[in-house]
């Protein structure tokens, strides 16, 4: 019988180690972890998605070869349930995750919003988010004229608004 291992969870190196111009730009966003390290809580790169690992089990070293880890993670910006199995001594790829609470300043017409960061940076890059509900909260705050802080959240490459609150003074 086959083995049915998902390619998609692996670290991949290239094939050219010491040709740094030919790296992926998104190398810097995950670092290795090895299967049978990798617990409940913690992050993962499953089918090229930055997820929390919600469930994890190992299976015995049986006859046929190595443990095997099977992961189920939430990607953390979509909510998709998601699903890896990978021999417990594989690299995996873990991601690196930023959350940074950022000063609303203003939302435009075309709802693009302006964030100041900490050290006094201006940011507008950022759309409302995609969840309408979450959005349509953002804006409300912002129309009372409260001081309105949303949290960003960050990984390979990708960042999303995943939360707000008022600024308390």
């Amino acid at each position: 019988m086959g083995q049915s291992l998902d390619a998609d969870c692996f670290c991949r190196m290239s094939d050219a180690d010491d040709d740094y111009d030919a790296a992926d730009a998104g190398a810097a966003d995950c670092t290795p972890i090895e299967a049978g390290s990798v617990r409940k809580g913690q992050f993962l790169k499953i089918k090229g998605r930055p997820c929390k690992v919600v469930d994890m089990s190992k299976a015995k070293v049986g006859k046929h070869g190595a443990a095997k880890c099977q992961f189920t993670g939430i990607d953390i910006f979509t909510s998709k349930k998601l699903e890896c199995v990978a021999p417990a001594g594989a690299q995996l790829a873990q991601p690196i995750v930023e959350r940074n609470d950022l000063q609303l300043t203003d939302i435009n017409e075309e709802g693009f919003v302006s964030l100041m960061t900490d050290n006094a940076e201006m940011r507008e890059d950022l759309k409302l988010p995609d969840d309408q509900a979450l959005a349509d909260k953002i804006q409300g705050l912002f129309d009372e004229g409260k001081d309105v802080a949303v949290t960003l959240l960050k990984a390979c490459g990708q960042e999303q608004i995943i939360d707000v609150k008022t600024i308390t003074t």
